[in-house]
C-alpha cells in the first residue's frame, strides 16, 4: 500500500511506521487529557474533571495504560502531549482493568486526526496480547444503539468486527446516554 503512509505495514496488531503502541508513561498524562476534550461531547466532562485526571495518572502509573505515538520522537515522553519536541505525540490511548477471569477495556480514545488508519485496532490487540494467565473473556462497555456515538463514532461496529459481541445494557454514561456491555472470549 504505497503512497497511503500511516496504513501501510501492520503486523499482529501494531501500527508500523511512524506510528507505534507501547505502555503508557506518567508523563503520557497531557497526552490523553488532550485526547479526552476530543471526545467530551460523547462522554461527558473529562478535561476539567479532577478524578478523570487522577483516574488516568494512576493507570498510567500502575503499567495498565497503552498509548499509540509518533514515532518520530523516539517516544520517550515528556513535551506537552507526551512527546519530546513534538515528536511523539500520543495519538491514542486504552486504559485497561484486569480481574481475571476478564479483561476489561475501560476507555479506548483515538485522535480525529488519526481514526481510520488501524490504532484503535492495534492498541486493543496490543491490550489482548497482555492478558495474564486466567483470562478468558474481555469486556468494554461502549454505546447503546440509541446512543449519537453508536453511529458517528462507530464504536459498535468497530468491536463487533474485533469479534465482540453485545450483551447487557449496563448504567447510562456520565453525559445520560445508554451504554451496553459487549463481550469476547480471549
Amino acid at each position: 500500500m504505497q503512497g497511503q503512509g500511516r496504513r501501510r505495514g501492520r503486523v499482529r496488531g501494531r501500527v508500523q511506521g511512524r506510528v507505534r503502541v507501547r505502555a503508557g508513561r506518567p508523563a503520557d498524562a497531557a497526552g490523553l487529557v488532550r485526547l479526552a476534550g476530543q471526545v467530551e461531547h460523547w462522554f461527558g466532562p473529562m478535561v476539567d474533571d479532577p478524578g478523570f485526571h487522577a483516574a488516568v495518572e494512576q493507570q498510567l502509573a500502575d503499567g495498565s495504560a497503552l498509548v499509540a505515538v509518533d514515532g518520530e520522537g523516539g517516544g520517550e515522553g515528556g513535551g506537552e502531549d507526551g512527546g519530546v519536541g513534538g515528536g511523539s505525540a500520543v495519538l491514542g490511548g486504552l486504559l485497561v482493568g484486569q480481574e481475571p477471569p476478564v479483561c476489561h477495556l475501560h476507555w479506548l480514545v483515538v485522535d480525529a486526526a488519526a481514526r481510520g488508519l488501524g490504532l484503535g485496532r492495534a492498541l486493543v490487540a496490543e491490550a489482548l496480547s497482555r492478558c495474564p494467565a486466567g483470562v478468558r473473556t474481555v469486556e468494554v462497555v461502549t454505546f447503546g444503539a440509541d446512543h449519537p456515538g453508536a453511529v458517528a463514532g462507530g464504536a459498535r461496529v468497530f468491536y463487533e468486527r474485533l469479534g465482540f459481541t453485545p450483551a447487557e445494557a449496563t448504567a447510562p454514561g456520565p453525559e445520560g446516554g445508554s451504554r451496553q456491555v459487549y463481550r469476547r472470549p480471549l
